[in-house]
């Protein structure tokens, strides 16, 4: 199959990428850099320049593919440059350029959205389908409310003749190299000289190896139903007490409890994505594809080691 592959140079993609090609897959990646050209050059993809903002050449490469998987999101705009909601439109944009190439081609269309968040239960993959009314106009929530919408409208084109998916993530996809949240607890907790929990350290956080989601992806691309919608979850809720347990064991610092009022300055804005619990469940996915993680889950891999190696190293 060929496959079109946005964001196939990152944390996700740079796992997803390797998978399709050592299935046999022929894998032509979106580049918006020399290094990220280069990059999937080495995982043996072909390379096609441009970025999410260019529809046109979106368009071209979704219709001249057998298949797309969509990861790429403009993570800079959105945190470094504060503008979730501007980062989401535009990758809505793509997203609608992508699907509508592939109307009524009876192609898989993968996309990437988040795990989500359901008060006082484990959320399952037939939640986070019904966006609160009132979401789009509030600035706190707008960007996540888009993207939510985003996933939505994928699951759509299976009525227009696509066998579309949607890849539910969670909020940490661990693994050696990772520079997300867990890499932030783990520099925090050394610029600090302490490892901090948020509250009493009881909120939860889903979680799976990269390596594990980036086969699921595959899964999706290869024989998810269309209008599907999948979690790359491997363990349902890792308290974030233990993760800090785990941190300052490694570096020697002593584990904190950060009362709810103080979290803003102590965790800056990962705050208010520590002051929800929000565990899920892939269950339902592993009865439908038969998708299993092998990788070690969150704790076991922050024992390995490698995310307290000096960042000289």
């Amino acid at each position: 199959m060929r496959v079109f592959v946005t964001g196939g140079s990152g944390w996700i993609g740079s796992a997803v990428v390797p998978d399709l090609v050592g299935a046999g897959h022929q894998v032509v990646g979106l580049a918006r850099s020399d290094a990220s050209a280069d990059a999937l050059t080495a995982a043996g993809a072909e390379v096609t320049r441009g970025s999410l903002d260019d529809l046109g050449a979106l368009r071209a490469a979704s219709a001249a593919a057998d298949g797309v998987i969509h990861l790429a999101f403009n993570h800079e705009l959105a945190f470094e440059g504060g503008d979730f909601k501007g980062a989401a439109d535009a990758d809505r944009r793509a997203v609608e350029a992508m699907g509508e190439a592939l109307s009524g081609s009876g192609k898989p269309f993968v996309i990437a959205s988040g795990t989500p968040v359901v008060p006082g239960r484990t959320a399952t993959e037939r939640d986070g389908h019904d966006i609160p009314p009132g979401t789009a106009g509030d600035p706190a929530v707008a960007g996540p409310a888009t993207r939510m919408a985003t996933a939505e409208w994928t699951l759509s084109l299976a009525s227009r003749g696509v066998r579309a998916a949607v890849v539910r993530l969670p909020r940490t996809n661990h693994g050696e190299g990772d520079k997300g949240f867990v890499a932030t607890l783990v520099q925090l907790a050394r610029d600090k000289g302490a490892a901090g929990h948020y509250g009493d350290g009881s909120n939860r956080w889903p979680a799976v190896h990269r390596l594990d989601s980036a086969h699921l992806f595959r899964v999706a691309l290869e024989d998810a139903p269309a209008g599907t919608t999948l979690h790359a979850v491997a363990d349902e809720g890792v308290r974030l007490r233990e993760i800090a347990e785990v941190i300052g064991r490694h570096l020697g610092v002593p584990v904190v409890s950060v009362p709810p009022e103080d979290a803003g300055g102590h965790f800056g804005w990962l705050a208010r994505v520590l002051s929800t619990d929000q565990p899920a469940s892939g269950a339902l996915t592993r009865e439908l594809t038969g998708w299993r993680p092998t990788r070690p889950g969150l704790v076991a891999d922050l024992d390995e080691g490698h995310y307290f190696r000096a960042p000289s190293a």
